[in-house]
């Protein structure tokens, strides 16, 4: 197949090209910048540059390619785009990955409308993020929390707003959990090795984890069997952030992370962080594994953790 990977030379991006590739597709990746043109060409594929917040640019760029699939991986999350992590104001953070998720979204559709391509899968987001209420692990058939009223609400409506103008063009929206691996994490690390990342009360908040070579893997099945409608890409184990934190510093070679209370934790790093520690819902892989017969090489955060930073 004839695959176009918008945002190739992305932290995701990086991990899925190679893999198509070595299924025997042919790839087109896209990079914002002629610089990264050979790190595209040494994964393996055909790179182009391209802004994905230019309407002509993205038509221009997938005309040519002439895809039989486009997948959607544009973020701006790097520092180099979007400066040191802020989650206290995660609407500043994600700005510009907020604008690709609407804008781009829409650009990447309506080309690949105009090139007549018939499939698209695109990037969207569950690792805490599942509705506060009932139990700790979500489907794909519970609706995602929008955090009403705070600063992260912007980005949470963004996600939705992508993954219904993905489904109405008949495509896959693949939620990611928490990424990890190689570049995914080494932000968070410094701050678990600084003891600057703590636990918020009890972090009895449940995440999903997901290593990048397993997103990745999920991503390259659900373009291969031109999949429809919205999976969980998470790991086996959803956990409380009093399980999945040590441990990361533990195996950081950190000491434990400190524990602050509630109401100090909302002052410092905002009600994103107090939900996510706190009330977070973690995800089901259920419906990935069954439907797209997604196995994922790293079936816990535990044992992936420990092999990333050993």
């Amino acid at each position: 197949m004839r695959v176009f990977v918008a945002g190739g030379s992305g932290v995701l991006g990086r991990r899925l090209v190679p893999q198509l590739v070595a299924r025997g597709h042919q790839v087109t990746a896209t990079t914002t910048s002629a610089a990264r043109l050979g790190l595209v060409q040494r994964l393996g594929a055909t790179g182009v540059v391209m802004d994905g917040l230019d309407a002509e640019s993205v038509a221009e760029a997938v005309a040519a390619a002439r895809p039989d699939t486009v997948v959607h991986q544009m973020t701006a999350i790097s520092m180099a785009h979007a400066g040191r992590p802020d989650i206290k104001h995660p609407d500043r953070w994600f700005a510009q990955t907020n604008r690709l998720r609407r804008a781009g979204t829409d650009h990447l559709l309506a080309a690949a409308a105009a090139a007549g391509v018939p499939h698209v899968v695109a990037q969207g987001y569950a690792s805490w993020n599942g509705i506060r209420e009932g139990g700790p692990v979500k489907t794909e058939e519970d609706p995602l929390d929008l955090l009403e009223g705070t600063a992260a609400q912007a980005g949470l409506e963004t996600l939705r707003y992508a993954e219904d103008a993905v489904l109405r063009a008949g495509g896959a929206v693949l939620r990611y959990g928490a990424f990890y691996g190689p570049g995914a994490i080494d932000d968070q690390v410094e701050l678990v090795r600084k003891r600057q990342y703590p636990l918020v009360g009890r972090g009895t908040g449940y995440s999903s984890w997901v290593h990048l070579d397993d997103a990745a893997s999920a991503t390259v099945l659900a373009v291969e069997q031109k999949a429809r409608g919205v999976f969980n890409v998470v790991d086996d184990e959803p956990a409380p952030a009093s399980e999945w934190l040590p441990w990361l510093a533990a195996c950081a070679g950190a000491k434990p992370p400190r524990r602050v209370p509630v109401w100090l934790a909302r002052l410092l790093a905002g009600d994103q962080a107090v939900v996510m520690m706190t009330e977070g819902r973690g995800f089901s892989n259920a419906k990935a594994k069954r439907e797209l017969g997604w196995e994922p090489r790293h079936p816990s955060w535990r044992q992936g953790f420990e092999k990333e930073l050993a």
